[in-house]
């Protein structure tokens, strides 16, 4: 068996073990101390994150969406297949080295959507970006940490308790969707959802794209539709950790 050899690290913003970047062939996997952040053979759950919230705003003219963290690639990617030509995709990356790692050895998983025109990077926290934004981002795809409990930074905690949500709120257009990608359940965040004035579905998901692997949860939320634009669809039906970012 080819062995995995480490050929990138990176300190993450408040995190006390530094970040791996392995590969074994044409397999990475982010690693952080003896947790396996994310690998490129479990997938299947974030492209759903993506093709659930983004179809949702198929209807939208022009819809600008927000994914908090490059990772490997598979959200961005499958984003990119939903979404008009006249769509807006602002991904958000903590870890500069890991957007290096993008346009370098994990370039083939990335295809050409880095060079997308409709794709654009900015190095910094996904939080900084929601608090500093009003009625701006028809979707928000958070594929943050573990989900709503923090493993890697306790920072991104910010980004789903009660004050997080109500900026995400805030920052999102009437009828807007927030996507959350989680590797299990946690009824006391669905509670807060719902208490931050967001309709919320919790879809169940494996993690390969062949419906094997570990069972993960994604929250599609939608803010209310008071003064919802025309054409917006409603909420879909039901049907690893990961890097800071």
């Amino acid at each position: 068996m080819i062995p995995w050899t480490q050929i990138g690290k990176a300190r993450v913003p408040g995190a006390e073990t530094e970040l791996r970047l392995m590969r074994r062939g044409a397999e990475f996997s982010m690693m952080l101390g003896q947790n396996e952040l994310m690998s490129s053979r479990l997938n299947g759950s974030e492209k759903v994150l993506a093709t659930l919230s983004c179809r949702q705003i198929e209807g939208v003219q022009r819809p600008h969406v927000l994914i908090g963290g490059l990772g490997m690639g598979f959200t961005l990617r499958a984003a990119l297949a939903v979404l008009s030509a006249e769509a807006r995709v602002t991904i958000a990356e903590l870890v500069p080295e890991v957007i290096v790692w993008a346009r370098g050895p994990m370039a083939e998983l990335f295809g050409n959507s880095l060079n997308d025109p409709r794709a654009n990077i900015v190095e910094g926290d996904v939080a900084d970006v929601i608090g500093s934004s009003a009625s701006a981002f028809d979707a928000v795809l958070l594929d943050v940490d573990n989900g709503p409990e923090a493993l890697i930074r306790k920072a991104n905690d910010g980004l789903y308790d009660s004050g997080g949500l109500k900026a995400i709120h805030r920052a999102l257009r009437p009828a807007g969707v927030l996507a959350v990608w989680s590797s299990g359940p946690n009824a006391a965040f669905s509670k807060r959802l719902r208490a931050a004035d967001f309709e919320v579905n919790e879809v169940g998901v494996r993690a390969t794209s062949k419906g094997r692997g570990a069972h993960h949860v994604i929250w599609l939320a939608t803010k209310s539709k008071a003064g919802s634009r025309t054409g917006s669809k409603p909420a879909a039906s039901k049907s690893r950790s990961k890097t800071a970012r």
